[in-house]
């Protein structure tokens, strides 16, 4: 016998159930079958008290299920009739009612009326068991067993749909309502305990979310009045918290895990401790409360309650809330395992890259970063914009392979160690050597590639050094765009392999335009193909705005990621653009002082020229004192001429250099020291110094705010 076939073919002598409403689309899984237009119910005929049969023919039923004992080789056997039986005949002016269908495979024949409740309700559309009528247009009860696996199984797949709590509380919300039961509220712990960690305090739930079947007004006949909710699924303030009474009703009920109907003495001191002694529950078993048990402990707790016009709970509907429960309370400790994760991956990744971008002198800037998915925001692509002297700024953009955890975490490891080189000042083409050393040491696997670029707002030059990088590309002022050839070299890793720098022309307006090969390359295209589609997107941009204007540095980054299409989010993306505006000539003074004892004089006296031919003789006193003050510093110990320049920009800037490579301290002067006050009086007049050790010696500076 094949008892699949019984199970697809069931008769109706089973108890009805609470299920899911035909015209509710999320019960759809759980509807009984209606009869067809074509083929009527067919009506019950009278019957006798003493077992006599009617003049109706017997309906055939399988062998295995009604099945006299002694009854063999799948011969169906005929049932008798009896007044108010659930197993009735069709009547005899029925045509062709007699009539059994044709036998399927396997020797089991199809029941007339397959999968129908035949004679679950009576003249007046009461319900035959339960004497109710159901709810016009309202779910259905769920008549056999199978209804309730099939329930279980689509219900399990909803909520496991959901990859963070709200999605899975709301899966858990919309599977039961109005299916299994009327409303249902969910309340957690607060806060929810991630992993093996041992939560602290007291046991506190709050309520996450409630659902309903909506209704035009507040039933006073016994119903919980559920507050209509909004898509936040908080009910009312009142009813919010509630905390778990050690050794109480409620925490009894949630130790025990298990399911149980609202009627049982356990479950009637613990609801008015969760919901408050003013709110009421319906009579009888309409109630289920179910605590949500996670991995390691009670996370939560699930009410699901129904109508007086709808029948109530069976012990059944007990292990369906059961399942429910147990798949949400896991799915909840994965989304919380998940969110924990997720908000590493992004603190770790916001470390990682600049939270804010500098402001040197003769240079704006503007970035983007792009993760390679939402649900893989962390990755190996960085970017950097570094101040150096003399009023340059290095400007770095790198990728490590692929884009994981551990990519992100030797990104960040070769970042600063590309700022520790910048801060010592080695031109690009050692800074790359050095990078290569230190991914070596992390591992031989360990490879990135790296483009280095120092950009010199006074000589508008640019040296740019590559490691295997895409070439960055350079948008004139005109609206030209052009790829910058600048040697490939190998990426950093390989270990053993020179790097070449390039000196090029920055002009004032031009945009440099620095990238990851995320933006460039997809499985759709190659990289020079995407580096020329670049370039025209840039060319296209630039004429919107006229050959005088270059275009804005946010919306120009803005335009650029419009070109990725659907299927080019391959990678994770960083984007630098660096607009050059330059220091003009005639905003620069620069000399040369020998180091002697009328060092200092000379150089207050060609400050004080400077100032007057820029009309800025109010700063005339403290740019001399200053001056004066670090330039004798500087004398005092070098042995090559002394350098002074000053910068006027939107401040004014001092910069005083020589070959002496110890950065000078700041300290307190004891009251008989002759010396040891001119770096006191720099900290105190000056509005920024500092002082940057270079390859060649130092060079201390300092800012005054203009007018």
């Amino acid at each position: 016998m094949d008892s699949t076939r019984v199970t697809e073919h069931p008769t109706s002598h089973e108890r009805p159930q609470a299920g899911a409403g035909p015209a509710d689309p999320r019960g759809a899984l759980l509807r009984t079958p209606e009869p067809l237009p074509s083929a009527p119910a067919p009506a019950l005929p009278a019957q006798t008290r003493t077992g006599g049969v009617s003049a109706a023919p017997s309906v055939p039923l399988p062998c295995a299920q009604h099945g006299a004992p002694g009854n063999q080789g799948g011969t169906p056997t005929p049932l008798p009739a009896a007044d108010g039986a659930e197993h009735s005949q069709p009547a005899a002016d029925e045509p062709d009612a007699h009539r059994p269908r044709p036998v399927p495979e396997g020797g089991i024949p199809v029941q007339p009326g397959a999968g129908q409740d035949r004679a679950s309700h009576l003249p007046g559309g009461k319900d035959r068991r339960s004497g109710q009528t159901p709810p016009p247009h309202g779910p259905m009860p769920m008549r056999r067993d199978g209804d309730r696996l099939r329930f279980v199984g689509a219900a399990t797949r909803r909520i496991a749909r959901g990859i963070d709590l709200d999605e899975i509380v709301m899966g858990l919300c919309r599977a039961t309502v109005p299916t299994f039961s009327d409303t249902i509220l969910v309340y957690l712990r607060d806060p929810l305990p991630v992993g093996d960690e041992r939560p602290t305090g007291p046991l506190v739930l709050r309520l996450r979310r409630t659902d309903r079947i909506p209704q035009e007004r507040d039933l006073d006949d016994g119903i919980l009045p559920v507050p209509a909710v909004e898509n936040s699924g908080v009910a009312d303030r009142s009813n919010e918290l509630c905390e778990v009474l050690p050794g109480g009703a409620l925490a009894e009920v949630l130790r025990g895990v298990r399911p149980v109907f609202a009627d049982a003495p356990a479950a009637r001191a613990a609801l008015p401790e969760l919901l408050g002694d003013d709110l009421a529950i319906p009579p009888g078993q309409r109630a289920i409360l179910a605590p949500l048990r996670g991995r390691r402990r009670v996370i939560g707790a699930a009410l699901f309650l129904r109508r007086p016009e709808r029948p109530a709970f069976e012990a059944d509907d007990l292990l369906v809330a059961a399942q429910l429960a147990t798949h949400s309370a896991l799915g909840i400790d994965k989304a919380v395992l998940y969110g924990r994760e997720a908000y590493i991956a992004d603190e770790l990744q916001r470390t990682m890259l600049p939270e804010t971008l500098p402001n040197p002198t003769g240079v704006r800037l503007a970035s983007r970063y792009l993760p390679a998915a939402e649900t893989a925001r962390v990755g190996g692509d960085w970017y950097d914009a570094i101040p150096l002297p003399g009023s340059r700024v290095a400007l770095v953009v790198g990728d490590v392979m692929g884009h994981s955890m551990t990519s992100a975490a030797i990104m960040g490891q070769l970042r600063t160690t590309a700022q520790t080189l910048a801060g010592l000042d080695l031109p690009p083409q050692e800074v790359l050597h050095h990078l290569d050393e230190q991914a070596q040491r992390l591992g031989t696997d360990r490879m990135a590639t790296c483009l280095y670029a120092v950009y010199d707002p006074v000589a508008h030059r640019i040296t740019i050094a590559n490691a295997g990088h895409p070439p960055p590309v350079l948008l004139h002022l005109g609206g030209r765009a052009e790829v910058l050839r600048v040697p490939a070299g190998a990426p950093i890793g390989v270990g053993g392999v020179d790097f070449e720098a390039v000196e090029l022309d920055a002009p004032a307006g031009a945009t440099l335009l620095l990238y990851t090969d995320g933006l460039v390359e997809s499985r759709l295209r190659d990289v020079w193909t995407g580096i020329e589609q670049l370039r025209e997107k840039l060319a296209a941009t630039a004429q919107l705005t006229g050959a005088d204007h270059p275009p804005p540095l946010e919306a120009l980054c803005d335009e650029v990621l419009d070109m990725l299409g659907p299927g080019d989010r391959d990678d994770d993306i960083a984007l630098l653009a660096a607009r050059f505006d330059g220091i003009a000539p005639s905003d620069v003074a620069y000399w040369f002082l020998e180091p002697e004892d009328a060092a200092p004089g000379r150089a207050r006296r060609l400050a004080r020229r400077a100032l007057a031919r820029w009309g800025m003789e109010e700063l005339t006193d403290s740019v001399e004192l200053l001056v004066s003050e670090v330039v004798t510093n500087a004398v005092r110990y070098a042995s090559r001429p002394v350098t002074l320049r000053l910068l006027r920009t939107d401040v004014l800037r001092c910069e005083v250099g020589d070959d002496v490579p110890q950065l000078p301290r700041l300290r307190q002067a004891r009251a008989t020291d002759e010396g040891g006050r001119g770096l006191y009086l720099v900290n105190r007049l000056a509005r920024r110094w500092g002082a940057t050790r270079l390859s060649t010696g130092k060079v201390v500076w300092f800012e005054l705010n203009r007018g």
